[in-house]
């Protein structure tokens, strides 16, 4: 009985130690007083100097993991959605493979951080404003304001943060180029704005979300020039409209893609998607409903998540 408290003093600790070390003159990256060549970035904590080349970056995020990889850079170390999963299945094998796990989004073990020597560490404020100052220590952190539906804006910072603007605008250019493709593959832009689509989330613990347009998933379906429903605009702060099995019909449009997170009984999606109500909404009675990934189209918040997400749009929408 007492050997716990012991294990987690020791614990505290080695942190604290790790931590002092990569705050002292021995890797002063975030600083730059090792002598190497910096950049200063603007971020949601102000202004942060970050190296000129970074060579070990850890992520903590979904989004700048996507980002990352999508720049052509490869993480030392990554947090992941949970503790039971890997890394986003939609992201290439062998991109991932050699990437540590330093813990769960929001949730990052600083001990495993601060091991990997990182020089830039890249995340936002909604997920680790509180350990800023610890992580500040182990290297500079960049953060965005927020998650979702700013991702855009986060990618560029996180191309600035990174070197990668170059690689950025290419990566930008062929999402904008895919985005027109697939509205032309809808029938245009006037047929497209007439087909309303949907997107539905069971959540394991919560209420059935309705996506509204403020957030990852709704820039894609506007980027596109599609419809959407009336309900999408009672949305709370434009992110989603939370109902129960019971209210399902507000979820009615042309098209309904739909995704799980968790075990789906106890999200209420098969309780859901039997019942008569479901049955009854115009997108199951044509045939247009599409069961998604939800780490791709929900979490991976990123230009390679939306490449894949595009195509599977067209794969839909002309079906």
């Amino acid at each position: 009985m007492t050997r716990r408290p012991l294990l987690a003093a020791t614990g505290a600790l080695t942190l604290v130690l790790l931590l002092t070390a990569c705050g002292s003159g021995e890797d002063t990256a975030a600083s730059g007083k090792d002598g190497g060549a910096t950049r200063t970035v603007r971020t949601a904590m102000g202004e942060v100097e970050v190296p000129a080349e970074p060579k070990r970056v850890v992520v903590l995020d979904t989004g700048e993991l996507d980002s990352a990889l999508t720049l052509g850079v490869t993480p030392v170390g990554a947090v992941r959605s949970d503790a039971a999963r890997g890394f986003a299945s939609y992201l290439p094998e062998d991109e991932v493979a050699g990437i540590e796990n330093v813990g769960v989004i929001a949730q990052p073990n600083l001990e495993a951080v601060a091991a990997l020597k990182p020089d830039l560490i890249l995340t936002s404020k909604v997920r680790d404003e509180a350990r800023y100052a610890q992580l500040s220590k182990i290297a500079a952190t960049v953060m965005s304001e927020n998650t979702g539906h700013p991702w855009k804006e986060n990618f560029r910072l996180h191309a600035e943060a990174l070197g990668k603007q170059k690689e950025a605008d290419r990566a930008i250019a062929a999402y904008e180029k895919r985005a027109a493709e697939v509205t032309e593959a809808a029938g245009g832009p006037a047929k497209a704005r007439k087909t309303e689509v949907n997107v539905v989330r069971f959540v394991e613990g919560a209420d059935i979300r309705i996506y509204g347009r403020k957030n990852y998933i709704g820039t894609i379906l506007a980027d596109v020039g599609l419809g959407r429903p009336a309900v999408t605009d009672k949305a709370a702060d434009g992110f989603s409209y939370d109902v129960s099995p019971e209210k399902i019909d507000l979820a009615d449009a042309d098209v309904l893609f739909t995704a799980t997170y968790g075990d789906p009984e106890k999200a209420k999606e098969t309780e859901t998607t039997e019942s008569a109500l479901w049955r009854s909404l115009t997108a199951v009675k044509s045939g247009a409903v599409h069961r998604v990934e939800d780490e791709l189209w929900l979490q991976g918040i990123g230009y390679t998540a939306a490449q894949q997400i595009l195509d599977e749009l067209e794969e839909a929408l002309t079906a």
